[in-house]
């Protein structure tokens, strides 16, 4: 499974316990299994690893994880991410 989303692509995520509530961020990089340093059984689970700036007054580091089911998760919580194409 290949990520979509591109270094420098904003984007926005929506953590599911928060109810909704929409942040903003940007990419820096998309990273493979291999290039995070995992041994080749994660496969089987994690697709991507994306790593992101949130676009806040403190903006800070972040990293997604793609499952190989299409969901997403941050800090263990399952997230939502929209991604705009027409930009």
């Amino acid at each position: 499974m290949e990520s979509e989303i591109k270094i420098g692509q904003q984007f926005e995520f929506v953590i599911h316990a928060d109810k909704g509530f929409r942040q903003k961020a940007v990419v820096t990089q998309v990273l493979s299994n291999r290039e995070e340093g995992l041994g080749p059984e994660v496969d089987y689970y994690i697709a991507d690893w994306i790593e992101a700036r949130t676009l806040s007054e403190q903006p800070k580091a972040v990293v997604f994880v793609l499952a190989n089911d299409g969901t997403v998760y941050l800090d263990g919580e399952q997230v939502d991410i929209i991604v705009d194409h027409a930009s």
